[in-house]
C-alpha cells in the first residue's frame, strides 16, 4: 500500500536562527559532570569548582559545578545544563546528582523529583524504573568510576532536576508513558541543533559535497549512532558519502536528484523509518508522529498471527512495535518496512534515484532488515 508523501514545514521557532548554531550538551553529560563532583566529594575531597568527563566517543570536557555538598553519608552536586542553540526545553535545568553508598557493587539508579519514572514498554529501559537512558547510564558510571571504586563499593546515584515535571509536559514523554519528569538522554554527549533551518541548510550542503567530488552515491542516517552503522555497512565508500540528516530526508532527497546523484543508501531505526513508511518526508517530532496503523499492516502483511497485529497496533513506540516483532517472531517485517520506505524515497524523488533501505537494531546497531 503506498502512502500519499508528505513534507511538513518546520515549526517556527526552528526558523528563526539561520546562522551558525552552537552546539550543547545532553542531558546526560551534564547528570555525568554532576555525578563526578558529587563522587569527588563522597571520597573525601573538596568541593571541585569544575569537573572534566569523557563523552560516550572518548572526548573529554569540562563543566563548571554549580553547587556541591556533603553531609554524614551523602553529596549531592548540580550542574546546569547549556543546550547550544538547540530550541531544547531543558536549557538552563539543573541537573542534581545525590550519591549514597551501597552495600553492592556498581550504580544503583533511582529518579528523584523531576526526573520520570518508566511505566509502559517500548522504551529499552525496565518499567518501574528511572528514565535514565543506556549511554548516560554508561557515561555517569563511567565518570563516577574514576573517583570511586565501583567493583568493591557501589553507590546509589539519584538524579533529581528542579521544574523537570513542568518541562516534561513540553516533551513526549507523558504519550511515551513516562511520568513525574524529563528523561536523562543522550547518546553522543552533545546537543547538535538538528531542528533547524540551519541544520536543514547543512545537510543540502553535505549532499552538494559528495556530488562535487564526481560520487554517485549518497549514504543517509538519522544521527551519530545510525551512521556508524551505516559505516560500518559500507566500509569502501568515502566518509564524505555520509551524511546525517537528522528530520531532513525530503531535504536531502531533493538536493541528491538536483546534482544528479543516481543511488541512496538510508540506514536507520524502527521510529524514523515508520514515519517514512508513512510518507513522511520531515520527521520533526512536533510535525509527525509514528504511524502505529501502518506498522501493524506491515505485520499482517508478514504473516503474523492477529494477537501479534493487535499488539502491535496498541504498542507504545516503534521500539515496542519492533520488540513485539521479535517476541512474536515476526521475521520478515523489518524487512517488509524497509521494502515501504525505499518505495516512498524513490517516489518522492520522482524516480531518478535508486533507494535501498537498511534497518538497523536499537541496542547492537546490526542490520535486522533492508530493501530491496
Amino acid at each position: 500500500m503506498s502512502s500519499d508523501l508528505r513534507e511538513p514545514d518546520l515549526p517556527r521557532t526552528a526558523k528563526v536562527r539561520t546562522g551558525p548554531l552552537r552546539s550543547g550538551w545532553t542531558t546526560g553529560t551534564c547528570s555525568a559532570a554532576a555525578a563526578k563532583a558529587a563522587a569527588v566529594l563522597l571520597a573525601g575531597y573538596q568541593a571541585p569548582a569544575e569537573v572534566e568527563v569523557a563523552l560516550p566517543g572518548g572526548q573529554r570536557v569540562r563543566f563548571p559545578v554549580e553547587r556541591a555538598e556533603a553531609g554524614d553519608g551523602w553529596a549531592e552536586a548540580v550542574v546546569v545544563k547549556d543546550a547550544g542553540d538547540d530550541p531544547d526545553v531543558t536549557h538552563g535545568a539543573h541537573l542534581t546528582v545525590r550519591l549514597q553508598p551501597a552495600g553492592q557493587p556498581g550504580v544503583t539508579w533511582r529518579a528523584g523529583k523531576g526526573v520520570g519514572t518508566v511505566t509502559k514498554p517500548g522504551l529499552g529501559l525496565e518499567v518501574g524504573g528511572p528514565a535514565i537512558n543506556p549511554v548516560p547510564r554508561e557515561q555517569i558510571s563511567r565518570a563516577i568510576g574514576e573517583v570511586l571504586d565501583l567493583d568493591t563499593a557501589g553507590v546509589v546515584c539519584e538524579i533529581s532536576v528542579p521544574g523537570g515535571e513542568r518541562m516534561a509536559r513540553k516533551t513526549t514523554n507523558p504519550r511515551l508513558g513516562i511520568v513525574g519528569g524529563i528523561s536523562i538522554l543522550g547518546t553522543t554527549g552533545i546537543v547538535r541543533p538538528f531542528s533547524t533551518a540551519s541544520w536543514q541548510a547543512s545537510v543540502v550542503q553535505a549532499v552538494d559535497v559528495v556530488a562535487a567530488q564526481g560520487l554517485d552515491v549518497v549514504v543517509l542516517s538519522t544521527g551519530g549512532r545510525t551512521e556508524r552503522a551505516a559505516m560500518r555497512l559500507l566500509p569502501d565508500l568515502p566518509e564524505c558519502c555520509f551524511v546525517e540528516v537528522g528530520d531532513f530526508t525530503g531535504a536531502a532527497l531533493r538536493q541528491a536528484v538536483a546534482d544528479g546523484l543516481r543511488r541512496c543508501v538510508f540506514v536507520g531505526m524502527a521510529g524514523k523509518l515508520a514515519k517514512l513508511a508513512a510518507g513522511v518526508m520531515m520527521t520533526h517530532w512536533t510535525r509527525s508522529k509514528v504511524d502505529l496503523d501502518a506498522l501493524a499492516e506491515v505485520t499482517a502483511e508478514a504473516g503474523a498471527p492477529p494477537e501479534a497485529v493487535a499488539a502491535v497496533r496498541g504498542a507504545n513506540t516503534a521500539r515496542h512495535a519492533y520488540e513485539l516483532w521479535r517476541e512474536h517472531r515476526v521475521d520478515r517485517a523489518p524487512a517488509l518496512l524497509c521494502a515501504r520506505v525505499a518505495g516512498n524515497l524513490e517516489r518522492f524523488a520522482e524516480g531518478r534515484l535508486r533507494a535501498e533501505v537498511v534497518m538497523v537494531d536499537f541496542d547492537t546497531l546490526e542490520p535486522v532488515g533492508r530493501a530491496p
